[in-house]
């Protein structure tokens, strides 16, 4: 058990905050009725600047034989005349859970605060549509997005990707494909707590994933993302731990609780990436646990604090002065 290593902040408190929810197939209706009711929860914004920020339900066409893929689309309100960069956002949630509509908070505030354009992608979940579908929906929306450059405002050679858990999988995912099939090629890719190993269900590490995301909860997870398949089949698209070859993707930002159980694969994957000439920035923050972002400690403010400033700088170059 990892408790004598949790953040003394994010300790207080733990056990009545972060409830460890038994998630698989029975329990799967009621973990995403918990993740609707944070949604209903979540406090309206009430600075001046987020309330200024405009949002749009946009059905999108989705892959091919398969359904059109819902994004919200978020413009801030002082934009200005100049083309704007753009993130295309992938929300977490397991492969089997979450909504766009979940980080309704963070793409408004990033819309606002980094001048830019917020795509949010509402890819369908696991295990109902497991890989490739959720991956094939993010890609649309990738594809839309590119396509949709002069209607939208935005810069078309100025697009990242950002993702949480599952969601920074999905990235990581989205950005191999993008890669192959050479159409267009986001420019920064940022990955938070990222989900990349379908391996670590059977990690032996003593001292993660004891909060937030379980070993049982990843399991659940990848299994209903894989489908039918066997690790020895799965597709580096799928499970991007898996790629061969990381080299030609974009600069990477990449941050990670040390107690989080994908630690090992986050480590892994960015010593990977500075291998094949990719431009890395890899923060791994003592104490913090799986989405302890969402927490008002003080390495949470601080883990917000770098992320944001990294984005800004990918997105609109070094602050002078």
């Amino acid at each position: 058990m990892s408790r004598h290593l949790v953040d003394p902040e994010l300790s207080v408190g733990l056990d009545a905050n972060m409830p460890q929810q038994k998630l698989d197939a029975e329990t799967l209706p009621q973990y995403r009725q918990m993740l609707l009711d944070m949604v209903a929860a979540i406090p309206k914004p009430t600075s001046e600047a987020m309330l200024n920020v405009g949002r749009a339900d946009r059905r999108i066409p989705g892959p091919e034989g398969a359904p059109d893929v819902n994004v919200l689309v978020y413009t801030p309100g002082d934009r200005g005349e100049d083309l704007l960069p753009a993130i295309l956002h992938i929300h977490g949630g397991g492969f089997v859970s979450g909504s766009a509509a979940m980080s309704d908070p963070n793409s408004r505030s990033y819309s606002a605060e980094m001048n830019c354009v917020v795509v949010s992608v509402d890819y369908r979940l696991a295990p109902e549509t497991p890989f490739p579908g959720p991956l094939e929906d993010c890609y649309a929306a990738l594809l839309w997005l590119h396509s949709a450059a002069q209607e939208l405002g935005i810069d078309p050679e100025r697009i990242m990707v950002a993702g949480e858990s599952a969601g920074a999988g999905l990235v990581a995912a989205l950005c191999l494909v993008a890669r192959d099939r050479g159409h267009i090629r986001p420019f920064f890719q940022y990955l938070a707590e990222p989900m990349l190993d379908h391996r670590s269900v059977s990690s032996d590490h003593p001292h993660v994933g004891h909060f937030g995301w379980t070993r049982d909860h990843n399991r659940f997870g990848w299994s209903s993302m894989l489908g039918g398949t066997t690790g020895e089949e799965t597709s580096p698209y799928c499970s991007p731990a898996m790629a061969e070859d990381l080299s030609g993707l974009p600069p990477t930002f990449i941050h990670i609780g040390a107690i989080d159980l994908f630690l090992e694969e986050s480590l892994d994957y960015a010593r990977r990436l500075t291998r094949a000439g990719v431009s890395v920035e890899l923060h791994v923050w003592p104490g913090a646990f799986h989405a302890f972002q969402s927490t008002d400690a003080h390495v949470s403010r601080e883990a917000r604090r770098v992320a944001r400033t990294a984005i800004h700088r990918a997105l609109h170059g070094p602050t002078q002065g």
